[in-house]
C-alpha cells in the first residue's frame, strides 16, 4: 500500500468532490486533499505548482477537458508524467477502461453507489 499524503482531486461536480474528501478523511490517515473543479485551470495550476501531489484522483466526465484528455496532457509533461493517477467514472464507461488499459496510463474505478463502498475502495487504494 502506498502512502499518499497529498492528494489532488479533480472533479467538476462539487458534491462528488465533497463526498470523496469526507471519505478520504474518514480513513484518518492524515491525508491532505485539495479539490479543483475546472480541469483546464487544474492543469495550469498543476504545471506551475512547486509541490506536486502524491496522487491525482481524476473524474472522467468533465467539460472542456475530460479526464482522458487531461491524462494525455499530463503524460506529455515531464514534471507531471510520473504522478500516479486514478480515474473515476460511472460504471457505464467501459470504453474508458479499455482505453486506459491499452495506454497503461493509470488505474480506474467506477463511482460506487454508496458512501461505505467508496470508503472501502479508497481504504484499499490509499
Amino acid at each position: 500500500m502506498m502512502l499518499y499524503k497529498n492528494i489532488l482531486l479533480i472533479d467538476d461536480d462539487q458534491d462528488d468532490a465533497e463526498i470523496f474528501t469526507d471519505a478520504i478523511q474518514s480513513l484518518e490517515r492524515g491525508i491532505l486533499v485539495q479539490s479543483l473543479f475546472n480541469s483546464v485551470l487544474a492543469f495550469e495550476e498543476l504545471r506551475n505548482k512547486e509541490l506536486l501531489p502524491d496522487l491525482i484522483l481524476l473524474d472522467y466526465n468533465m467539460p472542456a477537458l475530460n479526464g482522458y484528455e487531461f491524462l494525455q496532457k499530463m503524460k506529455t509533461n515531464e514534471r507531471l508524467q510520473n504522478i500516479p493517477v486514478i480515474m473515476i467514472s460511472t460504471p457505464t464507461d467501459e470504453f474508458i477502461l479499455q482505453a486506459i488499459k491499452t495506454d497503461g496510463l493509470c488505474r480506474y474505478f467506477s463511482k460506487p453507489n454508496s458512501y461505505n463502498e467508496l470508503v472501502s475502495i479508497l481504504s484499499g487504494i490509499l
